[in-house]
């Protein structure tokens, strides 16, 4: 059995698809919903819903959708909260990649966003793309010994690698470490697999040898490959340690 614990479901690219059930044929029987804004929670819910034991839901305001009207996105997200039941805070964090215009209200978005996984217990996946210095100091200072997460889609080097995994959370593996040019195989090789969670980040960074093509849940196994690959284990001790891993910061 295998977790994705980062996968876009409702993205429009999966509108009148079965990638659900593909996922759940290849043993990919829990799938892990990010939240994105105040838009996305409606279909989000509606597959939470329809899916209770196999897709569950995060709520949180991704970085990239900081912008003037933060304060009235993080006001829904924190209603919604209080709501219903989410497995995280997410997707959660800070991107230096397209736009920093907002950095200061990116930054002071996440804060708040840990600040209420702590109110309620619940884990925090974090992005961190171009920025994962910043994220990792973040977390450090509001991390008292009942914190944890995941950064998702971990590119940075060992070292922060190490400073991650120092700090109690994980790292979400994903199709990145199939690429040629990806620095991922060192991290896998240098990091336990105690310290790793897989996922695809569908509909994104689909793994070889789907690269540039729509990415979907049931290319968990692809990378859980690649990973025993670089650690020279078997495919079913990946799958366990990951699949075990991902339940310890779920709580499901």
């Amino acid at each position: 059995m295998y977790i994705d614990t980062h996968t876009h479901l409702y993205d429009e690219q999966f509108a009148n698809d079965d990638a659900i059930p593909r996922a759940i044929a290849e043993g990919v029987n829990k799938m892990y919903m990010p939240n994105c804004d105040s838009t996305t929670v409606p279909g989000m819910l509606q597959i939470a819903d329809a899916w209770p034991q196999n897709c569950f839901p995060m709520m949180g305001v991704h970085p990239c959708y900081i912008k003037e009207n933060y304060k009235e996105e993080l006001a829904i997200a924190e209603r919604y909260l209080a709501e219903r039941k989410y497995y995280a805070i997410g997707e959660i964090g800070l991107d230096y990649h397209w736009d920093l215009t907002f950095k200061p209200q990116q930054i002071e978005a996440f804060n708040l966003q840990i600040d209420w996984a702590l109110q309620y217990g619940l884990p925090i996946v974090i992005h961190s793309r171009e920025s994962t210095p910043d994220c990792i100091d973040i977390v450090a200072a509001k991390q008292k010994g009942n914190l944890r997460g995941i950064f998702h889609c971990f590119s940075g080097t060992v070292e922060e690698a190490q400073r991650i995994v120092n700090l109690g959370l994980y790292l979400g593996i994903g199709g990145v470490v199939t690429y040629k040019k990806s620095t991922l195989p060192d991290v896998i090789k240098a990091i336990p697999l105690e310290h790793l969670v897989l996922e695809t980040d569908a509909p994104y960074l689909s793994p070889v040898p789907y690269r540039g093509k729509r990415n979907e849940s049931s290319y968990i196994p692809i990378i859980a490959a690649k990973v025993a690959e670089l650690k020279e284990i078997s495919l079913e001790e990946v799958a366990d340690v990951t699949t075990h891993n991902a339940g310890a910061i779920f709580n499901s």
